[in-house]
């Protein structure tokens, strides 16, 4: 380890990979041993706060001593080397080749930045599934890397430090002679799609409620991060903006929660099984509702029911990195944001299918359009009155001053005079600046003028 390496190390914070440890203490070196060793293997830096901090230990043969006896106490024993720089003890985990492990504690698997403790189905489950090959791990032939969407990736994570050949090993994404696994594609290289031929999402516009009349449609075939950010305009551009409009103020309100469905958008590229080249990505927008699919169902212990309060991923290296740029916030908890939002939105049901695709499905609730319609023409026309009266009290009122005294901002205020100049009830006589308004007539505010 060098300058340079720790400084990013720190700067990234603690991950799936690496962990801090202030100080010696034998019950949580042995828990953080074993959850890696379960895992992907890492580095484990004693004399590290941890926000990062470096409080430095006492390096000497004791203490090595301590760490291997805890190593080799493990069972079965669990393969490290030790490393020093300057007042910082590095201990690099090597990832098992004889999983799971456990200690006198129990058996521990890395969960996100932390290390989680296995109950017993969780074991027997985990030991089924090991036996698979895990995708986004698997080491290519390909050394050619994107220098800006590292830099911009870095940027995004808070790492204030010019790319080096150790960046892509240190993320995790390369091995040491600089070929990069199967993340390492999706996220750093211009179009991964030409490595992997289902890594792109394919976003649609229906006209009705069924796959027939294609209104709009786009395949996102750049890096993982800008297909996410892609997809989610997509999704804005093609879906409507309702108004609300309250104590005077006029308020845009999506028709689908936004970052609801960006979050479903991540969990699919997240958890989608890359294995499968027979499909990608999708997200369908109808009438009446928008879908996110992608293929491969719930991994074991998984079930609908544990669904935003267990965290199993099936890359967990694409997790990882999408958390350090803060794309998702705790592992496992995604489901249940969505369910947060989708209740803040009022105004859509929320339903998850797993019958080999995983599909979330947010549907329109239905609503009365005529009440609905009602509701925001009386609104409206009281907003209207308003205006009206302040110009009727002082024609040469300013639109800041009618701002400041409807409580409505500059854009409402200039979209009420707007529809009353339209609707024939109010006109500019003079300049703006010396000129005043004049109210031509009484007219009736109708729902057509909303």
């Amino acid at each position: 380890m060098n300058e340079k390496e720790l400084k990013f190390i720190l700067q990234e914070g603690e991950g799936y990979t690496i962990e801090f440890k202030e100080a010696f203490d034998s019950k949580n070196l042995s828990k953080e041993l074993i959850a890696l060793a379960n895992s992907e293997g890492g580095k484990i830096l004693l004399g590290i706060k941890d926000d990062g901090t470096i409080k430095g230990i006492e390096i000497n043969n004791k203490l090595k001593s301590q760490i291997q006896d805890l190593a080799r106490n493990c069972d079965p024993e669990i393969k490290i080397s030790l490393e020093e720089y300057k007042n910082i003890m590095v201990i690099h985990v090597e990832e098992g080749k004889d999983k799971p492990y456990k200690s006198s504690q129990g058996f521990f698997i890395r969960q996100g930045t932390s290390s989680q403790k296995m109950r017993r189905n969780e074991i027997i489950d985990f030991i089924s599934e090991e036996g698979k090959l895990k995708f986004d791990k698997i080491i290519t032939d390909i050394n050619k890397y994107d220098s800006k969407l590292l830099s911009d990736y870095l940027d995004k994570a808070g790492i204030k430090q010019k790319p080096t050949k150790y960046t892509l090993f240190n993320l995790g994404v390369a091995n040491k002679e600089g070929f990069l696994n199967k993340t390492g594609i999706l996220f750093f290289t211009q179009h991964p799609k030409q490595y992997l031929i289902n890594a792109y999402i394919t976003c649609a516009r229906y006209k009705g409620t069924e796959k027939v009349n294609v209104i709009d449609r786009k395949d996102f075939e750049e890096d993982l991060v800008t297909q996410v950010e892609q997809a989610v305009e997509f999704v804005k551009r093609n879906t409507r903006l309702e108004y609300e409009i309250k104590e005077l103020r006029r308020k845009e309100i999506p028709e689908y929660p936004i970052e609801a469905i960006r979050e479903a958008i991540i969990n699919a590229v997240m958890h989608r099984d890359y294995f499968e080249t027979g499909a990608n990505v999708q997200v369908d927008i109808f009438d009446d509702k928008l879908t996110v699919t992608n293929i491969g169902g719930l991994i074991k212990p998984l079930t609908k029911e544990k669904l935003g309060t267990l965290a199993v991923r099936r890359n967990p290296l694409i997790a990882d990195l999408f958390h350090r740029i803060h794309f998702v916030e705790k592992m496992g908890t995604g489901i249940k944001r969505i369910k947060e939002e989708c209740k803040k939105h009022g105004n859509i049901n929320f339903e998850i299918e797993t019958n080999g695709y995983f599909i979330a499905r947010f549907k329109l609730k239905k609503r009365d359009i005529l009440e609905v319609e009602k509701t925001v023409e009386k609104t409206v026309e009281k907003t209207v009155e308003k205006v009206l009266e302040l110009i009727r009290e002082n024609p040469q009122i300013t639109q800041k001053e009618l701002s400041e005294k409807t409580g409505l901002t500059r854009r409402g205020v200039e979209w009420n005079i707007g529809k009353l100049k339209k609707k024939g009830l109010l006109k500019r006589v003079g300049s703006d600046k010396g000129g005043y308004w004049e109210i031509i007539k009484r007219g009736r505010w109708t729902k057509e003028d909303t």
